[in-house]
C-alpha cells in the first residue's frame, strides 16, 4: 500500500466503525454480524470498466484470518469476494491475483474483477438485493471490506427463480450452490475436467437433480462408453443395440452417404448422384409417399432395402447410364456388407421397415416420460465406423422435431453429448461428417426452438471453436493440459478471471461454474452421490485385482466368445 494510500486508509477508518464504537442494535432474530467482516482491509487505488486495482493491508488481512467465519478468514486472498461501499449500496468484487507493494511494509496490490452490486442492510451491513452488473463505481480512496458468509447467502439465494443444488459453495461450510434450471439449459452448458476427477459423476448429479427438479422432462444422453446406465437404472430409459431399434430410413442423404460410400475424390461425386437417384425412387415406393404426392431424398420416408437394391441392379443393367457399372456395385457391395453383419442389425433389421417414426421418437425422447425422463443412449457397442453417424440421426431428430414442431410449441429437449470432442471437433481435427455440423447448428440456433445442449468433455481444445463460446453456462474441473486451461479462459466471462487461475489447483469432485446458470462465479464442491446413483467410470485397483487368482481360463474363454459373436 502506498504511503498517500495508507494515510487515506487511516483517515477513512478512523471514521468508520472503529473498535470502541458499537455495532448498530440488530432486529429481532437477526444474527450478530462477525467483528472482522465490518473493519476495512484495503482501498481503491484505480477504477477500470469491468475492474480496479485496490491496495490491501496485510495486518488486516492477517486479523481476518483469525476469524471463525471461513469467507471472513479467506479475506484478500486469489479468487476470494470482497465488497466496496458505494454511497449506500455494495459492490461485490472477486480477487484476480495478488503482488507485493515494494514502496511499503505489510503492503499488497491487487487486481479485482466487478460481479454486480446490491443495496446495503443498515442494521447488520450486508449486502441485500444483489444483483449481477455494475451501475455505479467507486471513486478511488473508496473503502474495502472483506465479504463475510452473511453476504454470501443473500448473493446466492434463489431469487425465486427454478433451481438446482449441486453443492456447497467454497469455502463456507453450509451456503449451497444453486444453478438456475432455465438459464442453464436455455443456453446451452458444459462441463469439462482432466480424467480422473469426477466429471462423470458431476455429471450423473446434475441430470439427476435435473430429473428431480422436472420428473416430466425430455432429456436424451448420447454414452459414447456405456457408463450412465448403472446411474439411471431406475428413473431412465436404457436404450442400446439391443433394443435401440433405429430405422435406416430415418437417414436423410447425407448421412446415407457416410454409410453406404467407400469412394473418395470424384469416384465419391458420382457414387453420391448414383445414390441419390436410387434412394429417391426407393422411398417413392412406398404408399405414405405416394400420399404425400411430392418428396426429396431426405424425406423420412420409409422404404424396402430390396426396393433399393432393385432399383440399382435396373439402373446399373441400362445401356444409356453415363457411367461404368463399378460405382453401382460398390454401393451393392456395401449394402449386402452391412445387410450380413450382425453388428448392424439394430438399424439396418428388416424388420424396422415399417413406418415407427412417432413410435422411435416417443421412446428416445420421452415423450410421454412415464416417471423416466432422460434416455440413455449407450452407442459403445456400436461399429466404430457408424458411430459418428447414429449420433448424427439422433441429434438431427432432436432439431428436426424442434423445427416442424415450434408451431405447437413442444417440449423443450435436453441433448447431454459425453466425449463431445469426438463429435464436434475443431478444424484442425474436423473430418466433415454430419454430426459436426448438426451439433455446431444446435449450438448455434439450438435455443430458438426449445433445444438444450449439454457437452461433457475431457479435452476442450480439442472442440469447434465457435460451439463452447455458445455454452452460457461453463462447469470447469481440474484440468492438467495448458491448451485446455487456456482456450476454457478464452471461453469464460471476464469476471471468472480470478477463479479461473485456481483450476489446476481445484481437487477431485471440485468445479468453479460460471455463465448465465449461477448469480456470480463461483467455486463449488460437488455433493457425494449414492453409490447406486454414480456411473460405472471409476478406474480399476491394479493392487486388488492382480491380488486375486483363479478363474482365468474361463475369462478368456467367455470374452473370446463375445468378441467372436460380436455380442
Amino acid at each position: 500500500m502506498t504511503d498517500n494510500a495508507r494515510q487515506d486508509f487511516e483517515r477513512l477508518t478512523d471514521t468508520d466503525l472503529g473498535a470502541d464504537e458499537e455495532p448498530a442494535p440488530l432486529s429481532p432474530g437477526d444474527a450478530p454480524p462477525r467483528h472482522n467482516a465490518r473493519l476495512p482491509i484495503g482501498v481503491v487505488l484505480e477504477v477500470a470498466g469491468s475492474g480496479s486495482q485496490i491496495a490491501l493491508d496485510l495486518q488486516r488481512i492477517n486479523d481476518c484470518m483469525k476469524d471463525a467465519d471461513p469467507s471472513v478468514a479467506l479475506a484478500g486472498q486469489v479468487a476470494s469476494q470482497i465488497k466496496i461501499r458505494v454511497g449506500d449500496a455494495w459492490l461485490l468484487a472477486s480477487v484476480r491475483d495478488q503482488r507485493k507493494d515494494r514502496r511499503t511494509e505489510g503492503g499488497i496490490i491487487a487486481n479485482v474483477d466487478f460481479l454486480g452490486e446490491g443495496n446495503e442492510e443498515r442494521l447488520t451491513g450486508r449486502i441485500n438485493g444483489f444483483r449481477r452488473g455494475v451501475t455505479r463505481y467507486p471513486i478511488p480512496g473508496a473503502l474495502i471490506y472483506p465479504a463475510a458468509t452473511s453476504d454470501l447467502e443473500q448473493i446466492y439465494a434463489s431469487d425465486g427463480r427454478a433451481s438446482i443444488t449441486v453443492g456447497k459453495v467454497f469455502p463456507t461450510k453450509d451456503i449451497r450452490a444453486g444453478l438456475y434450471i432455465d438459464a442453464m439449459l436455455g443456453k446451452h452448458f458444459a462441463l469439462l475436467g482432466s480424467t480422473g476427477t469426477g466429471k462423470s459423476t458431476g455429471t450423473a448429479l446434475i441430470l439427476h437433480r435435473i430429473c428431480e427438479a422436472a420428473p416430466k422432462g425430455h432429456i436424451v444422453m448420447i454414452d459414447p462408453h456405456g457408463e450412465y446406465a448403472a446411474a439411471f437404472r431406475t428413473i431412465g430409459q436404457i436404450l442400446d443395440v439391443s433394443n435401440l431399434q433405429m430405422p435406416y430410413w430415418l437417414m436423410n442423404f447425407e448421412e446415407h452417404c457416410e454409410v453406404l460410400l467407400t469412394s473418395s475424390g470424384n469416384e465419391r461425386q458420382t457414387d453420391a448422384d448414383i445414390l441419390a437417384k436410387c434412394l429417391l425412387a426407393a422411398r417413392a415406393k412406398n404408399r405414405l409417399a405416394q400420399s404425400l404426392g411430392k418428396i426429396t431424398v431426405d424425406s423420412p420416408i420409409p422404404y424396402l432395402l430390396s426396393d433399393f437394391n432393385n432399383v440399382l441392379q435396373d439402373e446399373m443393367g441400362r445401356l444409356d447410364k453415363a457411367t461404368s457399372s463399378a460405382p453401382y456395385m460398390r454401393i451393392n457391395q456395401k449394402l449386402d456388407e452391412l445387410k450380413a453383419d450382425p453388428r448392424y442389425q439394430f438399424m439396418f433389421s428388416g424388420m424396422l421397415v415399417g413406418d415407427t417414426m412417432a413410435e422411435f421418437i416417443s421412446k428416445v425422447f420421452r415423450m410421454p416420460s412415464n416417471g423416466k425422463p432422460i434416455s440413455i443412449i449407450d452407442v459403445s457397442g456400436v461399429p466404430s465406423d457408424i458411430t459418428s453417424t447414429v449420433v448424427a440421426v439422433l441429434s438431427r431428430l432432436v432439431f428436426d422435431f424442434a423445427i416442424w414442431g415450434r408451431d405447437d410449441k413442444t417440449h423443450p429437449v435436453l441433448l447431454v453429448c459425453e466425449e463431445a470432442h469426438r463429435y464436434v471437433p475443431n478444424e484442425k481435427n474436423a473430418d466433415g461428417s454430419s454430426v459436426g455440423k448438426i451439433l455446431s447448428r444446435i449450438a448455434k440456433e439450438g435455443r430458438k426452438y426449445g433445444i438444450s445442449l449439454g457437452l461433457v468433455t475431457q479435452r476442450p481444445s480439442d472442440l469447434a471453436e465457435g460451439v463452447l463460446s455458445q455454452c452460457g453456462t461453463i462447469i470447469a474441473m481440474r484440468l492438467n493440459n495448458e491448451r485446455d486451461q487456456a482456450f476454457v479462459k478464452a471461453a469464460m466471462p471476464e469476471g471468472a478471471r480470478g477463479f479461473l487461475d485456481s483450476i489446476p489447483a481445484l481437487r477431485n469432485r471440485e468445479c468453479i461454474i460460471c455463465g448465465e446458470g449461477v448469480a456470480i462465479p463461483i467455486r463449488v464442491n460437488f455433493d457425494t452421490l449414492e453409490e447406486h446413483r454414480r456411473p460405472a467410470s471409476e478406474d480399476p485397483s491394479f493392487a486388488e485385482l492382480w491380488s486375486r487368482n483363479g478363474g482365468e481360463d474361463e475369462l478368456v474363454e467367455r470374452v473370446v466368445r463375445r468378441w467372436r459373436s460380436q455380442g
